[in-house]
């Protein structure tokens, strides 16, 4: 099993670095974002789950609602690359990526709103999931919030950029968690890089849409993001389908 710890310093310096965003004008946005909602609703959730996962055992939860290739390719469970971002291996694992959630979630969430930060969650969670899917071995396991995490620290970087915001803390803060990403053994840093790049990329469809028709601006470029992980996952999905058939013809023979 892959574990997709994070190892992130300071986070603390994350939600000082931009507390004082200002407002994006968004069609996201009601008449104010001041109670983070959307990121206390996913920290509860994540401690439910772990909760969940000590009652029938971290492997057995990991092994069913895991991000398998081998499941996904085969049964074409392709909901285990969501379901695979709310499990955590460890305590320290899940304390982690709350931690990081829980200081930079608030600051996000209030600048983009509860919808927005809801697309760069979960698709930073499903873009992590699929960069996984295409470069982990067969039976690997993948679980854990880390891309979203990485997706959420991307984004505040992009919102930042556009309001003129020193962006450097959060920055290097990704800098040095990526080079833990791939310094440290057994890290999914596939995930970690899908869910920042991803991040990133939805917070600049958010952030820098056309004021004429914004709304629908974002809305199709939010379902561009989707369709394009759709499209590389059902890509990857048939080439593993393709080396199975293949493998089983030769040993048929």
């Amino acid at each position: 099993m892959i574990s997709a710890s994070v190892g992130f310093q300071c986070p603390e310096c994350v939600g000082a670095a931009v507390k004082s965003a200002p407002s994006i004008t968004s069609p996201f946005r009601g008449s104010s974002t001041e109670v983070p909602y959307v990121t206390y609703t996913l920290l509860a959730l994540n401690v439910l789950v772990f909760l969940w996962q000590l009652s029938i055992g971290i492997d057995e939860s990991a092994s069913h609602w895991g991000m398998r290739p081998d499941v996904i390719a085969t049964d074409n469970s392709y909901w285990l690359l969501i379901t695979g971002t709310f499990l955590h291996g460890t305590i320290m694992h899940l304390v982690f990526n709350m931690m990081v959630l829980f200081f930079i979630g608030p600051t996000l969430e209030r600048t983009i709103n509860h919808w927005g930060f809801i697309a760069v969650y979960l698709l930073s969670a499903l873009g992590g999931e699929v960069m996984s899917f295409v470069f982990s071995s067969f039976g690997d396991v993948s679980i854990g919030a880390s891309g979203a995490i990485f997706g959420l620290m991307g984004a505040l970087v992009i919102a930042g950029r556009r309001h003129g915001l020193n962006i450097t803390q959060v920055a290097v803060l990704i800098g040095i968690n990526m080079v833990f990403s791939f310094a440290q053994p057994g890290v999914d840093w596939k995930a970690h890089i899908g869910g920042l790049v991803t991040g990133a990329l939805v917070a600049a469809i958010l952030v820098y849409a056309p004021r004429g028709n914004r709304l629908v601006w974002q809305l199709a470029g939010l379902a561009a993001v989707f369709v394009l992980l759709a499209v590389i996952t059902g890509i990857e999905s048939a080439h593993l389908q393709d080396d199975l058939s293949h493998f089983h013809t030769i040993i048929t023979l």
